[in-house]
């Protein structure tokens, strides 16, 4: 590894399905690194089916990092992210180590990379009178209450989307101010990490849809729903938890509860996969154009390897 680096450290991101886990894997063959998990479905424990966590196997051949920290019942935030990301690459760096963060919560990326907002923060009554509400009147009366309080935060979300209505509500409550200006106040302590970030894109979208298909059909014949069934038997879960809200998990919630059968929820689980996956694409196309440090690959090229490779040798 070249010595002194400009770089803190080297980030790997990309869409689902795109190979990222691969690719990272095999910067552990030619590198000392160690990996840093930019995912907010890795972090809860005993969710492996649905998430494609790393196999014991693959978690060995070097140390990975914010897997397996916390209960399904628990949350997880871009805040504490961020502060646990730049703990361990000052930690990783001191053992001589590359610091490789991978993953796909882009979220979790720009707070480390930009700072954070001076967001209020999470009151879990308030949160759990919006949850009631919903219950009773259902999230497109929420999100037509934010509409009255933030036209344009609503505009931009869609009726049914709990997640971001909540969140949006619980801000503007808090603060009596819109969104937009919420987000507007940065922190200005934070200090971001240099990092090189290398970021993996389909030149076709089709063949990433068929991968997407490939790997739910595999989590579905790996057991997925009875990895859900077993998760409802050993915690306190409910729908609104973060951690049932991820992809797939959302979907075999339901069908176990009547709303579906077995094709659907196949039908419905790919459907979020390839939106999470488009989501995550406009996240990463916008940091292309805001970060001079980012550079992007084809991830379906046969080559991906190798050309990932060489360019992490710079970091």
């Amino acid at each position: 590894m070249p010595s002194p680096s400009p770089f803190d450290a080297l980030a790997l991101i990309g869409p689902t399905a795109s190979g990222k886990t691969a690719c990272a894997l095999a910067l552990a063959e030619a590198l000392p690194v160690e990996i840093i998990s930019i995912d907010s479905a890795l972090v809860f424990r005993d969710m492996d089916i649905g998430t494609a966590k790393p196999s014991e196997t693959e978690r060995a051949q070097c140390p990975h990092h914010l897997i397996d920290i916390i209960d399904p019942t628990a949350s997880y935030s871009a805040a504490a992210f961020r502060e646990d990301a730049l703990r361990l690459i000052g930690e990783i760096r001191a053992r001589g180590h590359l610091p490789v963060l991978v993953g796909g919560t882009m979220l979790y990326l720009k707070a480390l990379h930009d700072g954070l907002s001076e967001l209020p923060q999470a009151d879990p009554e308030l949160r759990a009178e919006i949850d009631r509400a919903a219950r009773e009147q259902g999230w497109p009366a929420l999100h037509a209450e934010l509409a009255r309080l933030d036209p344009d935060a609503a505009a931009r979300l869609k009726p049914n989307d709990a997640q971001r209505i909540q969140r949006a509500l619980e801000i503007v409550r808090l603060s009596g101010k819109p969104l937009a200006e919420n987000y507007a106040r940065r922190d200005p302590t934070g200090d971001a990490p240099k990092m090189k970030i290398l970021a993996l894109e389909p030149a076709e979208r089709g063949v990433l849809h068929e991968r997407i298909a490939q790997r739910f059909d595999a989590m579905l014949r790996a057991g997925l729903v009875d990895e859900v069934r077993g998760l409802r038997e050993r915690y306190r879960l409910s729908p609104e938890l973060p951690a049932m809200r991820c992809v797939g998990y959302r979907q075999a919630w339901e069908h176990i509860d009547g709303g579906y059968g077995v094709a659907e929820l196949r039908e419905r689980g790919i459907f979020a996969t390839r939106q999470l996956a488009k989501r995550q694409l406009t996240w990463q196309r916008k940091f292309a154009g805001e970060w001079s440090e980012l550079q992007t690959f084809d991830c379906l090229r046969p080559d991906l390897v190798d050309v990932i490779r060489a360019a992490a040798q710079t970091v």
